[in-house]
């Protein structure tokens, strides 16, 4: 076991996924579970997520609280949290962004900031809510954590066991630089795929567009079907970052596009077979 009592805040996917493969593995005794909702957290006890629902008070005495839920909601938790917060008590989360959220920490916290452990899982789901988490959803996955400064050295490896034990692997970077990655390889493709299924939705004939699209639209929307609450508030929580690479990605775009007004095959097959061949490496990679 590596913590007696660990309390959920948001006991969907992210964190009843964490909290069914630490019970799964042993490395926890309870978990509870607290929010605004009492009909998500009823659910929740009833997947077996949370042991039981408990207040902002109770939740303060646990080992370890995660926090999984929109990164705009962060400073608010933490200030409800704060307070009631035990000795010792470690605080984390998975958020999708760091550096905004290391900021509320330290505004909030003060002190206990040395207790905060940011954390972001890279694995995920269209799907949300209590009943699509499940046990598997970490193994052999990346958890990406951007610890401070500040953070101590056992609330670090305490979050780190945690996390091995759902099967993912840890990784450590700094919060900025976890930032500038994300932008370019998870919030860009995100915000693409919601740009390109809500220009064909607003067209007069888009129901034809929809009729006739098959396995490659489908592969390349799939993500649209993510929570616009959650990808709104990344968008804006890691804007400058998301600014630079929705540049980039415009310039390739405008490069690609005078390549076929040209009509200069020479340009378009260079350019997909260094996509295809650098796709191809990051997938052989992923094997390893």
């Amino acid at each position: 076991m590596i913590v007696d009592t660990l309390a959920l805040v948001g006991t969907g996917l992210i964190g009843g996924s964490f909290a069914l493969a630490l019970k799964q593995a042993g490395a926890v005794r309870q978990v509870l579970g607290v929010g605004r909702n009492p009909d998500r957290l009823a659910r929740a006890q009833q997947c077996g997520l949370i042991d039981r629902a408990v207040d902002w008070a109770e939740a303060g005495q646990a080992d370890c609280i995660l926090l999984a839920l929109p990164v705009g909601e962060t400073e608010a938790v933490l200030r409800q949290l704060a307070p009631h917060l035990k000795p010792g008590a470690i605080v984390t989360d998975a958020g999708s962004t760091k550096l905004n959220v290391v900021d509320a920490a330290r505004a909030v916290l003060g002190v206990r900031v040395a207790d905060f452990v940011p954390g972001h899982p890279i694995a995920g789901s269209e799907q949300s809510g209590p009943d699509a988490a499940r046990a598997d959803l970490y193994r052999g996955k990346k958890i990406v954590l951007t610890p401070l400064d500040e953070t101590r050295a056992a609330a670090l490896e305490t979050v780190k066991a945690l996390w091995q034990a759902t099967g993912a692997q840890v990784e450590t970077l700094d919060a900025a630089q976890h930032d500038r990655v994300f932008a370019a390889v998870s919030h860009l493709p995100h915000l693409a795929a919601f740009a390109l299924v809500d220009e064909l939705a607003q067209r007069a004939d888009g129901d034809t567009y929809f009729r006739l699209a098959a396995s490659g639209f489908r592969d390349f929307t799939r993500i649209a079907g993510s929570s616009p609450e959650m990808w709104r508030d990344i968008a804006l929580a890691n804007k400058t970052p998301l600014l630079a690479e929705l540049d980039a990605y415009l310039l390739a775009l405008q490069t690609l596009r005078a390549a076929v007004s040209t009509e200069d095959s020479a340009a378009l097959l260079n350019m997909f077979s260094r996509a295809r061949t650098a796709r191809e490496n990051w997938m052989n990679s992923q094997d390893v």
